[in-house]
């Protein structure tokens, strides 16, 4: 059995029970063999897979906290500080009722390449709960937010690990946490977590920034391969952050959005998805999508899913994992997209993500096209330190800078291990790199 074998059983055998952690490691080592094929002594003798597909530490804990009607009630509480070779654990909290141990590994794991591919100084970390947010009043949130940081606040710092915002854990809920944190320290540490309102040290454009940076690397990706994001008919799935900004950046860069979607159906509006009365739907009145279609006289709202099944040119993927599954990218590819960028953390099946490379479309994963979240927080790091606020201008330079970059690093990567086109192999290769020469540089740790 070769390397990459004895891993892949290795870490089904350790981790039972674990799905989205064995297709991550799956998707990943997999694109690695002419890497890991090219320098396997020397990486087996520092047991170099086994260590970057183990965490580095596992912290599980319960979270107490008490409703509106004096109910206690208790959830679980997650951080996985998956990989510090290059820097701080970096990722988000996600509160959502689908968050495990096995989902928390998936994250991590992933968000160690995905920080990689940004070129700042971040190792990979996911946290979260299994708390939902949904139906819950600010104060029960704000209770649960001070209970989970309660427990949390022991293994996180500015120089050690910093949280940000996922599924769930908007501006409100960071403010909660960080507001927790505070007291609990007795001092002011800015940069413990990013993702915080403008008026206590957060960054401009982090709120837009998955959104942004996912189109910013689409319209680089379909330049670099002959055409042009202006005139094309895009698919979005989503209804949060990622999927708002995704849609009202594809309208700048000249492209039509033409759905969204979220856990109970789905939008098509021919006309072109209205940001303003998306953002009113969601945003302020947290509403479900039927609220879009009274305002929208053109566009069909569905039960359940479907969105794939529109005719676009260009797909983006911005909901949750394994969201696009094989018979998904079948009719992608029948009505003629060309373009699949993912917006969300692997939302694609590996059969699908086959399906769809081996059919000759332009296929770029989450870790690359969503970086553009991670690396705004990256940034507002800096600001932290600093103690000094950029513009949106110049956040959003930075952000454009930076993908453009992520898509050439990943290109590059998979142009030099002759898998030119596949950018799957491409962003795999260009993180795992970096993340293994610090590892080799750093000892056995």
């Amino acid at each position: 059995m070769n390397y990459i074998d004895e891993i892949k059983a290795r870490v089904a055998q350790q981790n039972p029970g674990m799905p989205e952690f064995h297709q991550a490691v799956e998707e990943v080592l997999e694109s690695l063999r002419p890497v890991i094929e090219k320098n396997e002594e020397k990486y087996r003798k520092v047991a170099l897979l086994e260590r970057i597909t183990t965490p580095e530490r596992v912290i599980m804990f319960r979270v107490p906290w008490v409703d509106d009607n004096g109910q206690a009630h208790v959830n679980n509480g997650y951080r996985v500080q998956f990989n510090g070779a290059i820097g701080p654990y970096k990722g988000g909290l996600r509160l959502h009722p689908t968050v495990n141990l096995s989902v928390m590994k998936f994250l991590s794991f992933e968000q160690t390449f995905k920080n990689s591919l940004t070129g700042l100084p971040m190792g990979g970390g996911k946290g979260g709960s299994d708390f939902d947010p949904k139906g819950k009043s600010d104060q029960e949130i704000m209770r649960f937010c001070q209970s989970f940081m309660t427990e949390l606040y022991r293994y996180i710092g500015e120089d050690t690990d910093v949280p940000a915002g996922d599924i769930g854990v908007g501006a409100r809920e960071i403010g909660y946490l960080f507001g927790h944190y505070r007291r609990i320290r007795g001092s002011y540490v800015g940069g413990v977590l990013t993702g915080k309102g403008l008026s206590y040290g957060g960054s401009l454009a982090r709120t837009q920034a998955t959104g942004y940076g996912l189109l910013y690397l689409t319209e680089e990706l379909l330049k670099c391969n002959g055409k042009s994001l202006k005139g094309l008919t895009v698919a979005v799935s989503g209804a949060g952050n990622v999927a708002t900004y995704a849609i009202e950046k594809a309208w700048t860069l000249g492209a039509k959005p033409v759905t969204c979607s979220d856990s109970t159906g789905w939008v098509y509006d021919p006309d072109g998805i209205d940001v303003a009365t998306l953002k009113e739907v969601k945003e302020v009145k947290r509403a479900r999508l039927t609220e879009y279609v009274k305002a929208r006289p053109n566009a069909q709202y569905h039960e359940g899913k479907g969105v794939w099944t529109v005719k676009c040119d260009v797909a983006l993927p911005c909901a949750t994992q394994n969201e696009l599954l094989l018979d998904d990218a079948k009719a992608l590819v029948a009505n003629g997209c060309f373009c699949v960028c993912e917006g969300a953390n692997m939302p694609t099946s590996l059969d699908a993500t086959k399906y769809l490379q081996d059919s000759g479309v332009l296929f770029c994963p989450g870790k690359a096209a969503n970086a553009g979240g991670v690396s705004v927080s990256g940034l507002e790091m800096c600001q932290n330190s600093e103690r000094r606020s950029w513009s949106f201008e110049e956040v959003d330079n930075m952000l454009h800078e930076i993908m453009v970059g992520i898509f050439h690093n990943v290109d590059n990567a998979a142009k030099e291990y002759g898998m030119e086109g596949n950018y799957v192999a491409g962003a795999n290769i260009a993180g795992f790199l970096k993340v293994a020469d610090a590892m080799l540089l750093q000892g056995i740790v």
